[in-house]
C-alpha cells in the first residue's frame, strides 16, 4: 500500500510538474487578469511563477512544481518547489502559484539557495468570482475581506505574498504542510 501511494504521488507530481513556455504565458495571463494581483505586478520588486504544481495525497501528501524567478521582466533563474504534508487528506489537484517579492531583501532571501515556508503559511486563492485565504501553500499573506469576497485585499508579509489558482482536480485536506524551494541562477 505504501509503495503504491509513493508511486502515485511521484507520478502525479512529475506528470503535472513539467512546464513549458506556453504554460508560463498562460499562467501569467491568468494572474494578470485578476484584480487582486494587478497592483503586485506594477509594484513588486520581482516574482516567482510556477505554472503547474501537482499535488496528491492519501494521508501523507506531496507536491512538486517547477518555476522561474523574474526581475524587471528578465528571468533570473529556475526554482523547484517541493512540499510534504501530513494529516487528513485525500485526492489530487494541480494549481498555479505566484510569489511576489516586495523588495530586494525578500528576493535575495528566496534566491540564496534553499528557502522554506513554514507549516502555518497561507496563500490567497484566486477563483473566477472570489478570493479567499487558504492554509495549504505559500507564505503568510492576509486577506482582509470587504463586503464582497472578490474584493479581498492581499498584503505582503515578511516581504512576500503568494497567490494560487486551481487548475483542476479534487482534494480534501486538513493537514500541516510547508513548502521548500530551491533556486538555480540562469546561465
Amino acid at each position: 500500500m505504501y509503495k503504491a501511494f509513493v508511486f502515485f504521488v511521484v507520478t502525479l507530481c512529475l506528470s503535472v510538474g513539467q512546464a513549458h513556455a506556453d504554460a508560463y504565458e498562460e499562467a501569467l495571463s491568468t494572474f494578470k487578469a485578476s484584480p487582486q494581483v494587478q497592483s503586485f505586478f506594477n509594484n513588486s520588486y520581482g516574482y516567482a511563477l510556477f505554472p503547474t504544481v501537482g499535488k496528491g495525497a492519501v494521508g501523507i501528501g506531496g507536491a512538486h512544481g517547477k518555476g522561474k524567478v523574474y526581475r524587471a521582466g528578465n528571468v533570473l533563474g529556475e526554482s523547484k518547489m517541493t512540499q510534504l504534508s501530513i494529516g487528513f487528506q485525500l485526492g489530487g489537484q494541480a494549481y498555479s502559484q505566484i510569489i511576489f517579492f516586495e523588495d530586494k531583501r525578500a528576493l535575495d532571501a528566496f534566491t540564496k539557495g534553499n528557502f522554506e515556508f513554514s507549516a502555518q503559511a497561507t496563500a490567497i486563492a484566486i477563483t473566477a468570482n472570489a478570493s479567499a485565504q487558504t492554509g495549504t501553500t505559500g507564505n503568510t499573506a492576509t486577506a482582509s475581506g470587504n463586503q464582497k469576497a472578490d474584493q479581498a485585499v492581499a498584503q505582503y508579509s515578511n516581504g512576500m505574498v503568494v497567490f494560487t489558482v486551481a487548475k483542476g482536480g479534487l482534494m480534501y485536506e486538513a493537514s500541516v504542510a510547508g513548502q521548500k524551494f530551491s533556486f538555480k541562477p540562469a546561465e
